[in-house]
């Protein structure tokens, strides 16, 4: 049996995937996860603490928000997919349409022939678009995108408005 060999280099030169492995000229998503903070300093229950007012939770939202935002966008992240798992219609609807677009475009302009049926590019598109609309609207992506708002928003902002500022900042602002 001979062993099937798929060249990297086509794949990464297909959808531009090397601009992600090149270390010269690294990537803003790359830059963004660089610097996520460890669990251990993001989870720490010695620091967290009422706010006196709403001055020190603006200090603390403005600093928290600056000093974890990669671990913020890995939160968002995994609410998205939580979102998305949780609402198997809307995910259903996002691979059709992908997996549609993506046969479609296999097809290279010809047309489809299944037995006497012959459809154009034009009609495939037409009918994947008449598919997918009423699903898409049936699997109520705004409450989707709504409840995912709402959750980061709670999530993220109790997060950085109840987290305390490491000692060394908090002496650092007085002094000015």
């Amino acid at each position: 049996m001979s062993r099937l060999s798929i060249p990297i280099s086509m794949i990464t030169d297909r959808f531009n995937l090397n601009r992600f492995t090149d270390g010269s000229q690294r990537m803003p998503l790359a830059n963004r996860f660089s610097n996520l903070r460890p669990l251990g300093e993001f989870f720490d229950m010695r620091r967290i603490s009422k706010p006196e007012n709403f001055g020190e939770i603006q200090s603390r939202v403005g600093y928290n928000l600056s000093y974890f935002s990669s671990n913020y966008a890995v939160l968002f992240l995994m609410l998205s997919i939580y979102s998305l798992l949780t609402n198997m219609l809307l995910l259903f609807v996002i691979l059709l349409v992908i997996g549609g677009m993506w046969g479609i475009g296999k097809l290279g302009g010809a047309d489809l022939e299944i037995g006497p049926i012959k459809a154009t590019s034009s009609q495939l598109y037409t009918t994947l678009l008449v598919v997918s609309v009423p699903l898409g609207i049936f699997a109520s992506p705004i409450s989707t995108v709504l409840w995912l708002i709402g959750a980061s928003c709670f999530t993220i902002v109790g997060h950085a408005a109840f987290m305390d500022k490491p000692i060394e900042n908090a002496f650092s602002e007085e002094a000015v």
